[in-house]
């Protein structure tokens, strides 16, 4: 009978211990869960505030760089176009490509300036 009493006694402890560290746990899980969701809601603001900087600085250097194609364009208009088709030609031909184009075309006219007719 002792030792039915003290399995009794000892189950019933446990039960106790478990559900208090059941509440524990609980709690605990709730705190996660606020401080994940605060954390994720900061997130949320600094990446929104990064992006709004971002497009902000992107902005303000398109406008530069704006300005820095008028003046040029401004004191020699030639040059710049010169300048602006080579740029075309090294973003759209890259290197090992073949493609055929007539002499004739508008594209190489800084290559081969007697093929294009002046309009």
């Amino acid at each position: 009978m002792y030792e039915a009493n003290t399995r009794t006694v000892f189950a019933r402890m446990k039960a106790e211990r478990n559900k208090i560290s059941n509440r524990y746990l609980s709690e605990g899980e709730g705190k996660k869960a606020k401080i994940l969701g605060k954390m994720e809601k900061e997130l949320a603001q600094i990446r929104t505030e990064a992006y709004r900087e971002a497009q902000e600085i992107m902005g303000e250097a398109d406008a530069k760089a704006t300005a820095i194609y008028a003046q040029a364009y401004e004191e020699d208009a030639d040059f710049f176009n010169f300048s602006k088709t080579l740029e075309t030609y090294r973003k759209t031909l890259p290197k090992k490509t073949l493609i055929v184009v007539p002499l004739t075309s508008k594209f190489f006219k800084y290559l081969v300036p007697e093929a294009v007719p002046e309009k």
